[in-house]
């Protein structure tokens, strides 16, 4: 069969055909290059204008799929989708649209916008583009969820609630909580009447910010809406409350949930009784446990309470607390057991420490890198590096990796107990483990080598960095430099300055002010105030911040570098703000 006439004419006849029922004929023109994309799009199109319901544009859709090297364009897949929604088909219309959602172009802004003015039916459309944000949104393709609320937002098309509770989730989940009040506007500017979860939702966004003016607003936004909070809504404001330390305004939601006939929780009693252990309160906080009702304690409870009596110096209370949680029949976790063996290690009670391990052992309760880490930096800070390295190895034995807590403790110890090129050594590990060194790191190792009169080791270490394959940057000049000049080591910090520059990298606030500070204390004024015009030439500003870390305890000192910092002011490298904030201090 040969069709004949404008294009308009094949379709027509297409559907006819397909209308009619008679696959014969459709099967003479079964031809890859008479059903192209635009074609078949018009097809389904007008097959949906139809009063057949889905008895013949489905069937022709999924027939299309056995053309040899045919495949449903995207706008064509799009235009199913749409007329399954339509006549009610949801699952197959959101199965077909996430068997399409990762094509990389679906999501970017000029596709959705074509696709989004495909069809004008407002409530498919919500529908259809509301499941794409759910998609997205719980696939962790939180950009690509935002993208397609911006376009329903742009074409005026209004999101399901569900679709927007799950976007802002999603955000909160990846801790970009910022944009969950951006998302929240835009769903209100399109008509979205936020309910109690999207409120749960954003009183969340301001537990993580630890907002609390911005979570009462909302509470009283609540309270003029005449909407009534719920369980979750009051946990998390206890739990915010509790994080702030703000014990009167927490035991003041507890009030108001009782007058509101709402029981509290065990999430709620956890988070009153961490409140108070936090503060070392733990009169109050044994008071609160003992007053719970409606609710079971369960591990994080009496963790929480073995934690806070451990904190306090309190460790034969703990051990009851843990002899209590074991009679109840809930046996320790490992949490448990490290808050108890951090206290032993403190104590310096190394050999109860290694009971508790092998208690822990027999009840197979797997330790974790928390409980490796508190003895390898008990028996660093004893100065026992053999121990230290034998329970590293035990710790690698069982499957777990050395982070970056673990290697600061072998480096401070090996520091310690001046075995410098260990020291050294594990520095270097750490780096090559993908860790970065912060300035303590570097403290240890440069204070170990002055005390040794050594700075010529110090110098020689940017060029070991180098000598090992690994990045060298300013931080690392920072560091070392810092360091030299606290120590009053300036020849040796102008050494390193001048090697740094000489590798082509610039010096930076922190660099310039310790080398013009340490200058000024060792009596040089004209090459201090040669490094603050360098400064001045450079615009490098002098933040609060940077300054505290110049003040010390000593009184005469500091009035003596008051001079200095006039200077500084002088120059316009510190604002009159900051300096009226340094000035406070020294009063």
């Amino acid at each position: 069969m040969v069709f004949i006439g404008s294009h308009k004419q094949f379709i027509d006849s297409v559907c006819t055909i397909v209308i009619k029922g008679n696959w014969g004929n459709l099967l003479k023109v079964k031809n890859a290059s008479a059903f192209t994309s635009s074609t078949i799009h018009q097809v389904l199109l007008q097959l949906s204008l139809y009063d057949y319901g889905l008895s013949h544009s489905f069937p022709f859709f999924k027939w299309l799929d056995s053309i040899p090297n045919y495949s449903h364009s995207l706008q064509c897949s799009w235009v199913m989708i749409h007329i399954l929604t339509e006549h009610k088909h949801f699952k197959t219309a959101q199965h077909m649209l996430e068997k399409i959602a990762d094509r990389d172009f679906l999501p970017s802004s000029s596709v959705l916008r074509t696709l989004v003015r495909t069809h004008d039916n407002p409530e498919v459309n919500s529908q259809v583009l509301s499941w794409l944000v759910i998609h997205y949104a719980k696939s962790k393709m939180t950009h690509d969820a935002i993208q397609v609320f911006e376009q329903m937002r742009l074409h005026k098309v209004k999101p399901h609630l569900h679709a927007c509770t799950v976007l802002l989730n999603s955000l909160l989940k990846e801790g970009v909580s910022h944009m969950v009040w951006k998302i929240y506007r835009r769903m209100v500017q399109v008509g979205v009447v936020p309910n109690m979860y999207i409120y749960n939702c954003l009183f969340h966004a301001c537990s993580k910010a630890r907002d609390v003016e911005r979570a009462e607003q909302l509470l009283n936004e609540l309270d003029l809406k005449g909407m009534l909070p719920d369980i979750f809504t009051y946990n998390t404001l206890i739990s915010l409350y509790c994080k702030k330390g703000m014990h009167y305004e927490a035991l003041s939601i507890q009030s108001r949930m009782e007058r509101e006939g709402i029981n509290l929780d065990i999430v709620s009693y956890n988070s009153l009784i961490y409140g108070f252990c936090k503060e070392g309160r733990m009169r109050e906080a044994i008071r609160m446990f003992r007053e719970i009702k409606n609710a079971t304690p369960n591990h994080v409870t009496y963790t929480t309470l073995i934690d806070g009596y451990c904190k306090t110096n309190e460790l034969e209370e703990s051990l009851k607390i843990l002899g209590l949680m074991e009679s109840k029949g809930l046996y320790p976790g490992v949490v448990t057991y490290n808050s108890i063996l951090r206290k032993l290690c403190q104590d310096g009670r190394i050999k109860d420490a290694n009971k508790l391990l092998t208690e822990m052992s027999e009840r197979k309760v797997q330790a974790d890198n928390i409980t490796c880490n508190t003895l390898i930096n008990a028996y660093c800070k004893i100065g026992d590096m053999k121990s230290a390295l034998k329970f590293k190895n035990k710790m690698l034995e069982s499957g777990l990796k050395p982070d970056s807590y673990t290697y600061k403790a072998l480096i401070h110890g090996f520091c310690k107990t001046n075995e410098l090129e260990t020291a050294k050594e594990a520095m270097f590990s750490m780096l090559d483990a993908g860790f970065t060194l912060s300035y303590c790191t570097y403290t240890w190792i440069v204070d170990c080598y002055c005390k040794k009169d050594n700075m010529d080791a110090v110098l020689a270490l940017p060029n070991e960095f180098l000598s090992r394959g690994l990045c060298l940057d300013v931080s690392v000049y920072r560091a070392l430099i810092r360091r030299s000049c606290k120590l009053e080591r300036v020849e040796c910090a102008e050494k390193l300055f001048n090697e740094m520059e000489g590798k082509g990298l610039s010096g930076d606030s922190v660099i310039y002010t310790s080398l013009a500070y340490a200058y000024w204390k060792a009596g040089n004024a004209s090459a201090s105030m040669g490094v603050l015009e360098e400064m001045t030439r450079r615009r490098l500003m002098i933040t609060v911040k940077l300054y505290r870390c110049f003040i010390t305890s000593d009184v005469s000192e500091n009035k003596m570098s008051l001079i200095f910092w006039n200077h500084v002011v002088d120059r316009g490298l510190m604002s009159r703000n900051s300096m009226n904030k340094i000035q406070q201090m020294l009063i």
